[in-house]
């Protein structure tokens, strides 16, 4: 294998020539600037450099393998150039935002005194290095989807019932036949990697030890095998958000690469077919140019010239190549073509798609906005779910529906439950947790979730999750006080 000093690295630089390090292995991406889904100045900004930092939390192990031709694969820095960086990186001075983050992490009270989901939140928020937070916090536009998704949730009362034999509560309950300690799973999030370095392994263990189940993202920051690899045992579920690219070949190699890993269904997302405007994600950048130049902005020679925003963010570019072109008659059996294993639909925001879903023959269908991080002013899934429930019950006895976005309680989860809901999908919570606490901390998001809906099941005089019916919860037209906003 061939060697390179950092000189020789730093000669190619431009549209031309272009080189990059990465874990001291040496990379021509010339070919690849114009094709890179976040655009070309992602890459023009790190020709002929060290690239590692930025390429490692948002990229998984296999991703150059995979989509850079083994030509391109240059060798390695030589031991002189090796030691040079490692020098240099150890001299670099901390960024301000990095002092922000040790301080934060110093003073992290431990895990026994988080008592609910949003106490996790608020210390994961402290802690994460700014662009994290920005990006899992990020809701669409003006974030009206991602708040009323919680206080959706607020609309509806329970009508308990007492003088009912409730000792040895259980919620356990399945998802495709599989168990679940309680009626929830680990919803598909991209890029946990971002909050802690071992990122979604931390969610696999913790699913395997607290026996709930895991939606592994397309979009993860590990590999699809190094995910597989840490189950507690080769039977643990795992199932498989698909984000199906607009090249089939390379869409059913991604479905027959996770099938072979053993993961047990594909969870084909359907609201998120574009790059969204979410704000808080988009500006981050220019967040942390301020705040590093203590409040001064660099204005370059650009100061005053106009041009196109970039609102793609720190993952935008992820789902470019996204199928803009899906349908009910032809994507569906395609998949059928491809896999044996079940298939749900995930992003399903109204009850005439819902419906569809179940004549196409889908196993499962997730009510979701994609957490209001796609299209802003797209109804709660908790008011669809209603919906159907009023409009189409025989949905719920021909496929299993699942909910997503803006859980805070186990009451919640329990509210749609009585509606017909089987499971219900945490995503931003479970990365707060494993951000601030590892894998501790999505077991106690577990824990903490299975103590709150004991006690609610008990309250509400029910022993078994089969025992949750509609005539439990009641809508209302009107919003209590101190409800979620």
């Amino acid at each position: 294998m061939s060697t390179f000093t950092l000189a020789q690295v730093a000669e190619c630089n431009t549209t031309s020539s272009c080189w990059v390090i990465i874990r001291n292995k040496v990379y021509d991406v010339t070919d690849f600037i114009f094709n890179h889904p976040g655009g070309p100045q992602v890459i023009m900004d790190y020709a002929g450099k060290d690239a590692t930092a930025a390429f490692v939390p948002i990229h998984p192990s296999d991703t150059l393998d995979k989509y850079l031709p083994c030509e391109k694969h240059l060798g390695t820095l030589d031991e002189a150039s090796i030691r040079e960086l490692r020098a240099a990186n150890q001299s670099k001075g901390k960024s301000r935002d990095e002092l922000r983050v040790e301080e934060a992490v110093k003073n992290k009270p431990p895990l026994g005194r988080m008592i609910n989901i949003q106490d996790i939140e608020e210390i994961a928020k402290k802690i994460l290095p700014y662009k994290a937070m920005a990006y899992y916090a990020s809701a669409a536009d003006d974030s009206i989807s991602c708040v009323e998704n919680a206080r959706a949730f607020s609309r509806f009362f329970f009508r308990p019932r007492v003088m009912k034999a409730v000792s040895g509560v259980d919620p356990s309950t399945t998802m495709l036949g599989y168990k679940s300690s309680i009626p929830v799973y680990i919803s598909g999030s991209a890029l946990a990697r971002l909050g802690h370095p071992l990122g979604e392994v931390n969610l696999t263990r913790a699913a395997y030890k607290s026996g709930i189940l895991q939606m592994v993202s397309s979009n993860s920051s590990l590999s699809y095998a190094q995910i597989a690899a840490a189950r507690g045992s080769s039977e643990q579920p795992l199932l498989f958000q698909l984000y199906k690219h607009k090249n089939d070949d390379i869409a059913a190699r991604r479905i027959r690469e996770v099938e072979e890993l053993g993961y047990k269904a594909i969870c084909l997302t359907v609201d998120a077919l574009v790059p969204s405007n979410r704000e808080l994600d988009t500006r981050a950048s220019h967040y942390l140019e301020e705040y590093e130049n203590e409040g001064k902005i660099t204005r370059g020679n650009a100061a005053d010239k106009s041009g196109d925003v970039s609102t793609l963010g720190t993952a935008g570019g992820l789902i470019v190549n996204n199928d803009l072109d899906m349908t009910w008659e032809k994507t569906i059996p395609w998949i059928r073509s491809v896999t044996k294993l079940p298939i749900v639909v995930k992003g399903i925001q109204c009850v005439a798609d819902a419906v569809l879903a179940v004549e196409a023959g889908c196993e499962g269908i997730v009510l979701s906005n994609h957490g209001g991080r796609q299209l802003d002013y797209s109804l709660p899934p908790m008011e669809v779910l209603y919906k159907i429930r009023c409009e189409r019950p025989d949905v719920f006895a021909k496929t299993e529906v699942y909910i997503d976005g803006g859980v805070r309680r186990g009451t919640d989860i329990l509210k749609a439950l009585c509606l017909g809901a089987r499971m219900v999908g945490l995503g931003r919570a479970f990365l707060y947790a494993q951000s601030a606490y590892g894998e501790a901390g999505a077991i106690h998001l577990v824990r903490i979730l299975e103590r709150e809906i004991k006690f609610a099941m008990t309250s509400l005089g029910v022993r078994t999750i089969d025992q949750l019916a509609p005539e439990l919860v009641e809508r209302v037209d009107w919003q209590p006080l101190g409800s979620k906003l």
